[in-house]
């Protein structure tokens, strides 16, 4: 998906939420225990339920891999039924030098046929540039955690007294372009999100938090927003899990759909 088309699919849903797929068998509903392949079941009935009111996904690459093989052929089956007019995002957050992203890159983009991967850029330009080389994909670079770990180093300063994510930030935007390369913000460093909008003015931002972490979807909107709208709001547990009994996927449209009338709000205050 190119960065025009999903411009495109944010005018028509008027909706710029994406849907994390964070799918735990201790948490979906009982009943589906007892199918083939549970996992997929779930998601399968979440995209149904909210399709049209997202513009993408994004499966968590930690609660399939846990599952050995069979968790990699849900991941999988998951990926194909998504539709084609949403993005698809791989969160992965992996980062290696050389063969090791290049091949990285090939599980989520050619194996997977995922649309965008999110990488780690602790190690520099060449353990990202690997993954920029496949054409019409998507780099979702982190930027600034909303975890209380990102403490830890994300705002440690130099000499200057410039905090690292923003060198990460300024060095990151030189590898690829506004049409490649996304940026992770999370939501509930709202005034942040206004600091990394200074320095990628142009780039989209998927913003994790929003909904159980306790983000503001308005103020993700007023620090974050440029003129193409800019942001990809994830919400996972809140949406997902809004219901474990049979009535899971009508109370996760329900969610679904309080965001995306929010954000259509939005979008015509902007005159998107």
């Amino acid at each position: 998906m190119t960065r025009q088309e999903l411009i495109q699919q944010i005018r028509e849903k008027r909706s710029f939420l994406c849907v994390g797929l964070d799918t735990d068998l201790d948490k979906i509903p009982a009943h589906l225990l007892q199918t083939e392949d549970p996992v997929f079941e779930f998601n399968k009935a979440i995209i149904d339920a909210t399709k049209d009111l997202c513009v993408a996904y994004k499966p968590n690459v930690a609660f399939y891999e846990a599952l050995g093989p069979k968790g990699w052929e849900s991941l999988k089956k998951t990926i194909d039924y998504i539709p084609a007019h949403c993005l698809t995002i791989a969160d992965a957050k992996r980062g290696d030098i050389g063969n090791t992203s290049t091949y990285y890159a090939k599980t989520f983009f050619d194996y997977l046929n995922c649309d965008a991967v999110t990488v780690a850029p602790y190690m520099g330009e060449d353990s990202v540039t690997p993954f920029q080389e496949f054409e019409g994909k998507w780099v979702i670079l982190l930027a600034l955690t909303s975890n209380k770990g990102a403490l830890d180093f994300q705002f440690t300063t130099d000499a200057s007294g410039e905090e690292l994510y923003k060198k990460v930030l300024k060095k990151s935007s030189k590898w690829g372009s506004e049409n490649n390369l996304m940026y992770v913000v999370g939501a509930t460093r709202a005034e942040g999100i206004a600091e990394v909008r200074k320095i990628v003015p142009h780039h989209f931002f998927l913003v994790p938090g929003v909904g159980a972490q306790g983000g503001s979807l308005e103020d993700v909107a007023k620090y974050g927003w440029n003129d193409d709208c800019g942001l990809l709001v994830n919400a996972s547990r809140s949406v997902i899990y809004a219901s474990n009994s049979a009535d899971f996927a009508i109370e996760a449209r329900k969610e679904a759909q309080k965001l995306q009338e929010e954000m259509a709000q939005i979008l015509t205050a902007k005159n998107f």
